[in-house]
C-alpha cells in the first residue's frame, strides 16, 4: 500500500489548532472550541462519522484524481491518531476525486458496520447502465460494506440497476435495525432523456446491506436533477430518512429540494428549499447532520452556503440562514451537530476546478452564528473538509 508522502511542511499543519469563544478567565471548558487536524497521508475528500461509543470513522481518497482508491479508518481520540488504512475499493482504481463531488460517502449502520458508495472510474467494474443514445455502459454507482469488525470490505458492487448517465455523487444513509439506503440520480430509458429528466432512485436494503431490491423512483415530481451535483440522505430513526438534492427543471430551475420519509423510503414528502436560476451545472455539494430530534442541512447557492433545520414532519425547511460574511466563492458546506445544540458548518473558499484553496468554519446556535470565524489554508485540489461533534461539544475540523 503506497501513500503521497507529507512534504516538510505538513507537520505544522497536523498541529491542532484551537479556536475559542472563550473569555480570558472564564471557567476551563472545551465547549465551542474547534480542533483542526489533517487527513492522515494526505489524503483528500475526507467524510466522517462518530458512533455511540464517540470512534470516529473516516474515509477519503488517495491516488490519481481520475482513477484512485478509498482508504477507511478508525480514531479512538477524534483523529490524534488513526488505526492502519484498509482499502474500500476491491478493485485496485476504481474510484474517482475529479470534480470533487463524486467520490465517497459512508453511513455507519447496525453493528457499526461501514457502508461505503462512490461512483465508479472509467476503468471501474462491473460497468452501469447502458447509454441508449450511444449504445456504451456508463459510470456505475458502486457500495461496498465492511466485515462487522470493519478490518476489510467486500467485493464492490453496481447498484445503479437500470438507471444510466450516473454523474453527480450519489449517498448512502444507514440505521440501527439493518436497513440501509442508497440513494443517486439518473435517467432510466423509459423516463426520457436529459437533465430535466433525471430523477432521484433509492434502493432499500433490510439485511445489513447483504442485498437490495431493484431501485425505485424516490419521488414522484418531475422536477429533474442537476447532473454533476451531489445528492445527499440521513437515517433518523427507525424508519426516518431524509434526502438533499438539486433540481433542474427545465434546464435553469438549479433549486434545492428536500425529502423526508417516515416508511422507511417508501414515500416522501418534499418541498423546494431555495431557488436558484442559473443555466449551468454549478457542481454543488450538501450536507446532513442530526442530533436528538434536530436534523440540519447546508447547502450553496450562488456562491454562499446555507444552514437549515428540517421538519421532517412537513418535509420542509425551517431557520435558513447564510455563512456570515461575502458570498463569493463558498462551496462544499459539511455539518456537525453537537448534542448541547450547537452546529459547526465548514466550507470551502476559494476552489475551481482543478484548483485548491482554503477552508473555512463557523459555529451555530438557535439564535444564528456564534463565536468567530476560523480557517484554515492549503485546501488540496478537489477536495473539502469535514467536521464531527465531540461529546464535550467541542468539534474537529478534517481537511
Amino acid at each position: 500500500m503506497r501513500f503521497r508522502h507529507l512534504t516538510p511542511l505538513m507537520p505544522a499543519l497536523i498541529a491542532v489548532a484551537l479556536v475559542s469563544p472563550r473569555l480570558a478567565g472564564a471557567p476551563s471548558s472545551t465547549a465551542g472550541t474547534v480542533t483542526v487536524r489533517r487527513v492522515p497521508h494526505a489524503g483528500i475528500q475526507p467524510e466522517a462519522v462518530v458512533d455511540s461509543a464517540g470512534v470516529l470513522h473516516l474515509i477519503y481518497f488517495s491516488g490519481a484524481p481520475a482513477g484512485g482508491d478509498l482508504y477507511y479508518v478508525r480514531s479512538r481520540d477524534y483523529g490524534a491518531t488513526f488505526s492502519t488504512p484498509v482499502r474500500v475499493n476491491s478493485q485496485p482504481g476504481s474510484a474517482i476525486a475529479t470534480g470533487t463531488i463524486r467520490g465517497g460517502q459512508l453511513a455507519l449502520g447496525r453493528g457499526g458496520r461501514v457502508h461505503v458508495v462512490w461512483n465508479g472510474s472509467d476503468t471501474a467494474r462491473p460497468r452501469g447502465a447502458t447509454n441508449p443514445d450511444n449504445g456504451k455502459p456508463g459510470a456505475p454507482f458502486l457500495y461496498a460494506r465492511s466485515s462487522p469488525d470493519g478490518h476489510r470490505f467486500e467485493r464492490q458492487r453496481n447498484l445503479s440497476g437500470g438507471v444510466y448517465s450516473v454523474d453527480g455523487g450519489g449517498t448512502v444513509a444507514a440505521d440501527d435495525n439493518g436497513h440501509v439506503y442508497a440513494v443517486w440520480h439518473g435517467n432510466r430509458e423509459t423516463e426520457g432523456r436529459g437533465e430535466d429528466h433525471r430523477a432521484v432512485w433509492i434502493a432499500r436494503s433490510a439485511d445489513d446491506g447483504a442485498s437490495f431490491a431493484p431501485e425505485g423512483l424516490a419521488w414522484p415530481a418531475q422536477t429533474g436533477a442537476c447532473g454533476c451535483c451531489q445528492a445527499r440522505a440521513l437515517a433518523t430513526g427507525p424508519r426516518g430518512l431524509t434526502i438533499l438534492y438539486r433540481s433542474a427543471t427545465n434546464l435553469t430551475h438549479r433549486d434545492i429540494y428536500v425529502l423526508t420519509s417516515k416508511d422507511g423510503g417508501a414515500s416522501f414528502a418534499g418541498s423546494i428549499v431555495q431557488p436558484w436560476e442559473i443555466n449551468a451545472c454549478p457542481m454543488t455539494s450538501l450536507s446532513l447532520a442530526t442530533a436528538g430530534s434536530r436534523i440540519v442541512a447546508a447547502w450553496e447557492t450562488a456562491g454562499q452556503v446555507f444552514l437549515g433545520s428540517v421538519d421532517a414532519d412537513a418535509g420542509r425547511m425551517r431557520g435558513i440562514v447564510p455563512a456570515p460574511g461575502p458570498s463569493a466563492g463558498r462551496k462544499h458546506p459539511r455539518l456537525a451537530a453537537s448534542a448541547a445544540g450547537d452546529t459547526l458548518m465548514v466550507w470551502t473558499e476559494k476552489t475551481a476546478w482543478a484548483r485548491g484553496g482554503s477552508v473555512a468554519w463557523q459555529a451555530f446556535d438557535a439564535s444564528g452564528p456564534k463565536g468567530p470565524m476560523g480557517s484554515a489554508p492549503a485546501l488540496a485540489v478537489w477536495s473539502f473538509a469535514t467536521a464531527i461533534a465531540r461529546p464535550d461539544g467541542g468539534f474537529v475540523v478534517l481537511y
